[in-house]
This record gives C-alpha cells, structure tokens and sequence, in this order.
C-alpha cells in the first residue's frame, strides 16, 4: 500500500474556532467541542488521517503512543454517523485490546460529539452484563468493545452489527498479541462488505498487513515516524538505568525517587503484589502514592485515576496490563522497577512522559542479570541509556539540605520577618548568629522529616563501558540471545512456554475446556490478560488438550484469575476453572 495524499475538498474555516481543525472539513458542532476542550492545532495524524476517513476511505494508520489517534478517528466518525440515517442498531463500531482503552474511547466519544447528541456503550469484561444488554436493546450509535465481550453478545444475538458503516481497529498489534485475531475475523464477517473500515497500530508487522490486505478497500496509507532527535540536540526523555542486587531493589527505587522529587510519576511493575507492596513502601516514606491493576473493581479504579489526574496524588504504581490505554496527560517521570522483557514494551512505557514538549525522564531499577535487556533496547530506540549508581546517603543528605535551603530562600522572599526578628535578636544577646540562623535550619530539616536514617545501599561495580561489552557477549547484533542461552522462552516473556521456569513461581490452572469446545492457546491468552487483567507476558506454559486445558500462571494471582475466569465466557461458554493437582 501507498500513502495516499488525497483529501476532499475541505470547508473554509469557521469563524471563531482553530483554523487548523476547521480546514479538516470538520463541522461547527465537532469544532465547538474542540474549542470548549482547549484544542488548538491538530496533531500529524490527525492532520492527514481526519480528511479521507470524512471522505469515506479505509484507512490504515501507524503512529506512536500518545500522538491523538482517538481523536484521529473519532471526530470523523462522529460526523460521518450524522450524515446517515439513524437506526436502532449501531451505525458504529470500535474494537480495542483492553477495558481501560474501551472505556477511555468511549469517553472521547462523548466529549468530542457532546453537541450531536451521539449514544455510546463501552462493552467489556469484568462488569456485569445485565446493563449492556439493557442499553443494546435500547438502542445506541456506537459501540467501544473488546473483541471478547463483543463476540459473546453477537453469539447471544445481543449486538446486530447488519447496520454498522464504520469499523474501527483501535491498537490493533496489541489485539494480535493478546491473541484475539480469530475473533477479530470472525466479527468482522458479520459486517456489511460495503462498511469503512479504519485501523490503527504503533506498529506493522506482516500480520497487521495481513488483517488489512483482508478487511480493508483500496486503504489510504498514514504513518507518522517517530520524532527524532537532532545530533546534540537534548533527547526529549532522558533515560538512566540504576544497577543494583534483588534485596536493594525497593530501598534503591525510594532512593532514587527521593532524589527525583517527581510531581507525577507513573512507576510500573510486573504482578499485582509488587504493585501492593509498593505502594505500601511509598507512602511509609511520606509519598501520595495509589495502586491501580486487575484485581480492583472500576469504581476504585475510577477513584484512583481521579486523585492522580487532580495532582492529589503523586505516584500511580501500575501494571502494564492496568496501564494500557489510560488517558494521563502529564507525567514527569516514568519508572521502571523492572526492566520489560521486550523492548517494545519499554518504548511504550516511556512514551508517556516527555509529551507535548515537555521534559521527560525514564528511570529504570536494574538487577546485574537483566542488563542485556538494557542494550536491546538501546538497539531498538537508536538511544544511549545512562547506567548510574544508586545515589549515596550522603547524596541524598545533600539533596535534602538543598531542599531546606530553598524553603528558607522562599520564606526571606515572602517578607514579613518582623515577628521573628524580635526571637533572633533576643538569641543574639547569648549565641553567635550563625549559630542561631543553624539551629533554625536544623528545626526546618527536622520537620520536614529529612533526619530519617539511611541505609547505604551495595554499589554494583558496573560502569557503563562495562555494561555495554558484558552486552555484547551476551547477545547477538540483532538484540537477540545467542547460542547457550535458553531460547525456548516465548518472546517478552520471563517464563517459558515449555514449562522449563522456576516451578516455585508458577502454578497450573486446570480450564474445562479444550480443542473439542474450539480453544485455542489464543483464547485463554486473550480471556486472561483481557478479563483477568494480567499481563500476557508472565504467562508460561499453555496445553491444550481435548477435554481441557492448562496455563501455568504466577503463583501468587492464581487465586484472583480463578475467581475471574469462573464469571468470564471463553468462546461464549462460561468454563470451571481451578488450581491444577498434579497426580
């Protein structure tokens, strides 16, 4: 496929509102909720995506993280919905990977066509169904669905898609990984052959262009490259890797935060129990930090993203799978207490600070045997990753004096001394002044809780040469592992399909259901991560058996995934699952 440059004839910009959106061909409605909203100019892909998805063309779109793509494909199909006939059925669908991004979408959808008056339902996993099932019955103009929960009500007749016109694939490489591309196919052929149908993905491999070459006319072709940065200009996000040992991790991420001061940090984690832990270790050492992952329902979900989004709260300790899809639009640092196993991964995460111009800054806590992912990923971003050791306790002793001094420095600049001066000169009379201005400083450090007892933490002798020539030996040019290492791990795994990992971490689900019912590994992938809210890639062994199934999970969330799954339909047919007993 070729980039088609060809728009249509677009409309003179209307009067009052962003002449950039308005020369799109978008509608004074459409542009009066963008200009209630704060939106000033749009963004690449919304600049060369909106004007053939309004002139009615497939359209396939490759753009980054963070770069607009909802409104990309929201705002032109909310106009077009206007323009057709209204009907009881949806006019519109949009298939995402996760809840959160379901959720997320359909909220956009209300905002940006508050003035047209569109209905909207997000359908997911992991709520009930009862509500769904009303307001589909109901009626409504769009639909925001997981592939999963969006079969399951086509197969209950619950959702008619004869009437759909317009198609959105939303993050369509994550749908892939999370292995709902059966289910993908499988819903777009109960779609009219004459509808639009849009997709967008941060990436492309073959089986992306695959789907398109599929379900796609003739598709206008727009892709946004990375920015890239000008030799010696700064990078947007300044990336910096801290080696230490498994026993120092925790106390090295609350050092390093301490050193950071973040006024928003997202800091992602692999399991829930790190998450909880976590969290729990931020806020004994004073930080307003909030858990969010799968295990928690929506309302305290919704709760969290408040507190965060208001600035109530400073730290968001998450998952990737909780993670994905959230709509923060400012954060200043993002931490990394593991390193992710695939580059793309990592690449993801740090994309969402450094946004909109702002300064950014990715941190990463790295155990000594992880390092060779550092350099996968350097060969994946063309980037340099700073490998620093762990700021010292006497680092932090001068961080936090340059912290009292400040506030001394803005308590002189505000004024208004006279009260005090009166105690000062009186301890003028018996003590030397400076003796007195330190003693003062001292109550300050002491109040703000600066006097709390550091323990050094072990410095791992690995300097950044270093770092990179142990790398190299390790891996081959192209990132990946050579000969001696285990290569029967699925890729961005830590656990192996084989069901070669540490047994002691792991545990077998036994799932009732097997190759007689249809199940595929992709099936219980997609049920898991998707409905379960655990990432996929912690995932090890899957077997599939004619009457059943095993994946082998973590441990430590078998029981959470149990309670789940029992309430989840896998290939519409809800299924028993337990621990699996090995005989």
């Amino acid at each position: 496929m070729k980039t088609d440059t060809t728009h249509p004839q677009t409309t003179p910009p209307a009067r009052g509102f962003s002449p950039g959106f308005a020369a799109l061909g978008l509608e004074a409605k459409l542009l009066a909720s963008l200009d209630a909203l704060g939106y000033e100019e749009p963004t690449p892909i919304q600049r060369e995506a909106i004007p053939p998805l309004l002139a009615g063309r497939d359209i396939v779109g490759q753009a980054a993280t963070g770069t607009g793509k909802t409104a990309a494909f929201t705002l032109p199909l909310l106009q077009r919905i206007t323009q057709m006939a209204r009907r009881h059925h949806p006019s519109a669908l949009i298939l995402v990977p996760t809840r959160e991004l379901a959720i997320q979408v359909a909220e956009a959808v209300t905002r940006y066509g508050k003035e047209l008056h569109i209905t909207v339902l997000p359908v997911y996993g992991g709520q009930a169904i009862g509500p769904q099932l009303h307001t589909l019955k109901r009626g409504v103009d769009v639909v925001v669905a997981t592939p999963g929960r969006a079969l399951d009500h086509i197969r209950r007749n619950t959702l008619q898609l004869k009437h759909v016109q317009i198609v959105v694939l939303d993050e369509a490489d994550e749908m892939l990984d999370m292995g709902f591309a059966d289910d993908l196919d499988a819903i777009l052929e109960q779609t009219p052959g004459e509808r639009q149908t849009a997709l967008f993905s941060a990436t492309m491999p073959p089986r992306i262009a695959a789907i398109a070459h599929r379900h796609l006319k003739n598709p206008a072709e727009v892709k946004i490259a990375r920015e890239t940065v000008r030799a010696g200009a700064a990078p947007r996000v300044r990336q910096t890797a801290y080696i230490v040992t498994r026993p120092h991790k925790v106390a090295a991420l609350g050092r390093v935060l301490d050193m950071a001061s973040p006024t928003s940090a997202l800091v992602f984690c692999r399991t829930r129990l790190e998450v909880d832990e976590l969290t729990e270790m931020l806020k004994s050492r004073g930080y307003r930090a909030e858990a969010i992952h799968g295990g928690m329902t929506q309302v305290q979900r919704d709760r969290v993203m408040k507190a965060f989004r208001s600035g109530k709260t400073e730290l968001l300790v998450a998952t990737d799978v909780a993670a994905r899809g959230l709509d923060i639009p400012h954060v200043s640092h993002v931490i990394n207490f593991d390193v992710p196993s695939a580059p793309e991964a990592y690449v993801h995460r740090i994309g969402r600070t450094g946004r909109a111009g702002r300064e950014g800054s990715a941190i990463t806590i790295v155990e000594p045997r992880e390092q060779r992912l550092l350099r996968n990923i350097e060969q994946l971003t063309k980037s340099k990753i700073e490998v620093a050791n762990v700021p010292s306790v006497a680092d932090l002793k001068v961080k936090r004096l340059e912290s009292t001094r400040a506030s001394v420095q803005d308590a002189l600049a505000a004024g208004e001394l006279d009260l005090f001066r009166v105690v000062v000169e009186s301890l003028a009379e018996k003590h030397d002044l400076r003796d007195v201005a330190a003693a003062a400083i001292k109550l300050v450090y002491q109040a703000n809780g600066e006097e709390r007892i550091e323990a050094e933490i072990p410095t791992v002798s690995v300097r950044g040469e270093d770092f990179r020539e142990i790398s190299r030996r390790h891996t081959s040019p192209a990132g990946e592992r050579t000969r001696g290492s285990r290569t029967s791990e699925r890729p961005g795994s830590p656990y192996g399909r084989t069901g070669r990992a540490a047994s002691s971490t792991m545990t077998k689900l036994h799932i009732a259901a097997g190759r007689a019912a249809g199940i595929r590994p992709g099936d219980l992938v997609g049920a898991i991560a998707n409905e379960a809210g655990l990432d996929s890639r912690v995932l090890g062994a899957i077997e599939v058996a004619d009457k059943f199934s095993l994946v082998e999970v973590p441990r430590d969330m078998a029981d959470g995934n149990i309670g789940v799954l029992n309430r989840t339909r896998i290939k519409g047919n809800k299924v028993a699952v337990r621990v699996f007993r090995e005989q």
